[in-house]
């Protein structure tokens, strides 16, 4: 197992996510604790020590589910993490209740890393809120030891990050985005690197794979792979590929059975950089996947000029297309950013006058793609 430092701690550098953990005859809120137990057993064997689980994970049972593998282990032989659930606002007044159940039905003791859970713009404000507390406690917590390292993950844009770090920048002292080779300019990952990197964050990495689907390439974009590196997996392609951001610390996986862990201990083994034809590989894939599914606005803003309603529409398909390449159900992302907008500035408030379309150079029907979207989101 490949390591890193973190403030003298020695942390796998892959990480157990208990997000998918296997479940009985699928029901995803009853996780298979003969199967956990095996499989958290055969990480630890491998030299996995850092475990992640989360409130809301399997409708609430992951915390217990993984705290019981855990417990029939020594404490100092693993590293736990677990997070406030702020992703749901009616959650911002319980930071005290919550945190205290999490305590109790992980049995831990003490969380070694704990997060703000999916800092974005939905959020942001009610997370910087002094009346929530939210903070100031979980500060106490940590001079307490009941908390050794707070940080937060996020999946909002730029200026939602630097809002919050400019805030509560000098407590954070890791950060877990999401992180893989389609969204290293699609999402913008690589700007928010450099954000981390700018105020001294050390970087986590979630969605590595992107919720399995850089595991399930088309034929021909598999193909180009296989052609550069014929014995690497996909899987192991979107691994590769974070292993070799120097600020990334730990990448977590959320593994639903034995074999996925041992696949993925095996590429958390050993260093294979990927050099400039891999990476001209990897473009190439990313092309493929961005093109057939996305409209080409370049963001020039000659639209919004002509728009009526007012609406910010480079940001509007910018959000589109992060629902089509996600799936084209409307997607979490921008079903959440959307829902943060007056319902005069959402997709569906677009009145269909053409006047963006007649002056948009790249030729895209912004009202039809409007029109998509908002079917989209409502279905």
């Amino acid at each position: 197992m490949l390591y890193r430092d973190f403030q003298g701690l020695r942390l796998s550098t892959l990480g157990f996510g208990a997000m998918r953990l296997p479940c009985v005859e699928g029901s995803d809120t009853e996780p298979d604790q003969a199967a956990v137990d095996e499989m958290v057993d055969y990480a630890l064997a491998q030299g996995v020590n850092y475990f992640d689980t989360a409130w809301g994970y399997h409708g609430g049972r992951s915390e217990v589910v993984i705290g019981r593998s855990l417990a029939r282990h020594p404490r100092d032989a693993y590293f736990l993490a677990d997070k406030f659930p702020g992703y749901d606002l009616a959650n911002m007044g319980k930071v005290e209740e919550i945190f205290e159940e999490q305590l109790r039905k992980t049995g831990a003791g003490h969380f070694d890393f704990y997060l703000f859970h999916n800092v974005c713009e939905k959020n942001v404000d009610e997370y910087l809120n002094p009346a929530n507390g939210i903070l100031d406690y979980l500060l106490g917590q940590r001079r307490a030891g009941r908390i050794r390292h707070l940080g937060f993950s996020a999946h909002g844009d730029l200026p939602c990050l630097t809002r919050f770090l400019d805030a509560y920048g000098e407590h954070m002292e890791f950060c877990q985005l999401q992180i893989n080779y389609l969204d290293w300019e699609f999402q913008n990952a690589r700007g928010k690197v450099e954000l981390m990197r700018s105020r001294g964050i050390p970087v986590w990495v979630m969605e590595p794979v992107r919720g399995g689907k850089l595991t399930q390439l088309s034929e021909e974009n598999a193909a180009i792979l296989a052609e550069a590196r014929p014995d690497e997996s996909p899987a192991g392609w979107a691994f590769r590929f974070v292993q070799g951001i120097p600020e990334v610390v730990v990448t977590l996986s959320g593994m639903s059975n034995l074999e996925q862990l041992r696949q993925n201990v095996a590429t958390f083994s050993e260093e294979r950089p990927l050099g400039e034809r891999d990476r001209a590989a990897l473009g190439r894939v990313v092309g493929n996947m961005l093109g057939r599914h996305t409209v080409p606005c370049t963001a020039c803003r000659y639209c919004t000029d002509h728009c009526p309603m007012g609406l910010d529409i480079p940001k509007l398909l910018e959000l589109y297309n992060e629902a089509m390449v996600t799936g084209g159900d409307g997607g979490f992302i921008p079903s959440m950013y959307v829902s943060t907008l007056p319902k005069d500035k959402r997709p569906g408030a677009c009145v269909g006058c053409g006047s963006c379309a007649a002056v948009c150079p790249q030729r895209i029907d912004i009202p039809g793609t409007l029109a998509d979207f908002a079917s989209r989101l409502a279905g």
